[in-house]
């Protein structure tokens, strides 16, 4: 496969490496206010940056796959993935054809990123039953590997029975594309280290970097695995600012909104982590007084513990304290409006 510069794609990918320390990521936000041009601005300055990654998110505001089309026309080398589209409301054969879509005209750039989101999401807007996640990410997972594969589609699953043998009509631009699963249970984890290439952990706290990065490389080893073939993106977002106070505001906000509005599964991987405390105090506080409340609710500590907001040395010194605990890629954020400043900040970042 070769660039549009003209470049094979694997002496691109070889050259990457060999250039860049860091594997830096950045996000795309999906809410609020949209103008294409800016976001195709950001990616091109992360792109020029070395940045490795891109990932847009799709909740229930704008879809992931029509960015992700207009990005994988407008950038070179930089990779692009959703973190994350739901196992729910498309079927496994769709999400393969889009992905396979994007990595065609990506040029072989796309990362899939999967989850099961939640029953108030899955249930309350897209109208579907919420039941055995665990099962469908699986089968999600087969099928879409099977499509990319080009090998008949023959399957039968718990859920999912396809015995008329389709197989894509085009040629997949790679016979797999790397798929990142967002897990957070116990048992999510195990089998994600069974069958992703990468997993997106979320609000860990420093402290529990080390039993959590443990615990899971344990299930890859369980499984038949090599550390080395799952990449563990840092759950501890890294914003360059001068204003780290407001940046940590978010993070409050956000944390509080997961633990309150978005079902058990985040307020009960906070109690799993000994934060029963302090998750219960989230909830109350928010029933009674909304979203500020909620967020005012979550210790100071805790909410440093969730991220790094500063300077470009106190983000890179973070970077490499959570690569020496063992995670592989970073998702950094950047306050610079100034695309000039901005491409300097994230080359200072990917060393």
């Amino acid at each position: 496969m070769v660039l549009r510069d003209g470049r094979p794609r694997e002496a691109a990918a070889l050259e990457a490496r060999d250039t860049y320390m860091r594997r830096v990521s950045i996000g795309i936000n999906w809410q609020g206010d949209f103008d294409m041009d800016q976001i195709v601005e950001q990616a091109k300055v992360a792109d020029d940056a070395g940045v490795d990654s891109l990932f847009v998110a799709e909740a229930w505001g704008r879809d992931a796959f029509t960015i992700l089309a207009v990005l994988a026309r407008e950038t070179k080398h930089i990779k692009l993935g959703t973190s994350i589209v739901n196992i729910y409301s498309r079927s496994p054969a769709a999400l393969a054809q889009h992905f396979a879509t994007l990595d065609e005209l990506s040029e072989g750039r796309m990362i899939i990123g999967l989850g099961s989101s939640g029953p108030n999401v899955i249930e309350h807007f897209h109208g579907v039953d919420f039941g055995r996640p665990l099962t469908r990410v699986k089968e999600y997972v087969d099928i879409i590997n099977t499509l990319m594969r080009e090998e008949p589609l023959n399957y039968e699953g718990k859920i999912f029975n396809l015995q008329r043998g389709f197989t894509l009509r085009f040629n997949p631009a790679r016979p797999h594309i790397p798929i990142f699963l967002a897990s957070i249970t116990p048992k999510s984890l195990r089998q994600t280290a069974a069958i992703a290439d990468g997993w997106f952990p979320i609000f860990i706290p420093k402290d529990h970097w080390k039993p959590q990065l443990d615990a899971f490389q344990g299930y890859i080893k369980e499984a038949g695995r090599s550390v080395d073939d799952v990449i563990v993106r840092n759950p501890d977002g890294v914003t360059v600012t001068d204003d780290p106070e407001r940046a940590r505001q978010g993070t409050a906000g956000t944390a509080a909104f997961y633990i309150a509005r978005m079902g058990d599964f985040y307020f009960e991987h906070f109690v799993r982590m000994g934060y029963a405390d302090e998750a219960n105090a989230v909830r109350r506080a928010w029933s009674e007084g909304g979203a500020a409340a909620g967020a005012a609710a979550l210790p100071a500590e805790l909410v440093e513990d969730l991220g790094t907001q500063g300077t470009v040395e106190e983000c890179i010194d973070a970077m490499e304290q959570a690569e020496e605990a063992g995670f592989q890629m970073h998702s950094v954020g950047v306050a610079e409006r100034d695309p000039k400043k901005r491409e300097a900040i994230f080359r200072q970042l990917v060393g």
